[in-house]
């Protein structure tokens, strides 16, 4: 039992993957999201360059996580607010960008706002992704397709053709599909 307890310290401590500067939760589910041909650092690059030129001030970004942040900030202005962040009028905006296939990433974007202040939650429950037709929203959809555009979508996923059957498996015959029964014709009615 002496080494009970550094033993469970450190499977502990190796467990939390101090490594990263991701936020420690997931996406919201309503996030804008879609998929381009580009590693996840390039991607996360690029998006938060495309948001910072649309006024959405990516300040908080990572390229060896690739992943951003911006502050809590005006939507009319793209300023970061000196108020509370309550109502969908101020809004901060993350980023994630995670590998698909070989050279391409998806992207996530989350705009999100909190409807209230509630001291007995964890803040990151009082976070709600703003209406699609929200302003923050819809430049985050249009970078999101500028990027789509200039560096493309993955390749659609090809159906790999069945294999032969080998030698030492017995090719099995489907049963054949039975025939509908015919109709008969519809009776001519008598005038």
């Amino acid at each position: 039992m002496r080494f009970g307890w550094p033993l469970l310290g450190l499977v502990t401590v190796a467990a939390c993957q101090p490594n990263t500067t991701r936020p420690p939760f997931q996406p919201a589910p309503e996030a804008a999201t879609t998929e381009v041909r580009l590693p996840p650092a390039d991607a996360a690059r690029l998006i938060a360059e495309q948001l910072r030129a649309d006024s959405v001030p990516a300040n908080r970004f990572s390229l060896r996580d690739a992943w951003l942040e911006t502050e809590w900030f005006d939507a009319a202005t793209g300023k970061k607010t000196k108020h509370r962040p309550i109502g969908p009028e101020v809004v901060r905006v993350r980023g994630w960008a995670d590998p698909t296939r070989p050279g391409s990433s998806k992207l996530t974007i989350e705009t999100v706002y909190r409807p209230l202040a509630d001291p007995s939650l964890p803040q990151r429950q009082l976070d709600k992704q703003v209406p699609r037709n929200h302003p923050v929203a819809i430049k985050v959809r249009a970078a999101l397709q500028s990027l789509v555009k200039r560096y493309g979508a993955p390749p659609p996923v090809t159906a790999q053709p069945r294999p032969a059957p080998s030698a030492e498996e017995p090719d099995v015959e489907q049963p054949p599909e039975e025939a509908a029964p015919e109709e008969a014709p519809p009776e001519a009615t008598s005038p």
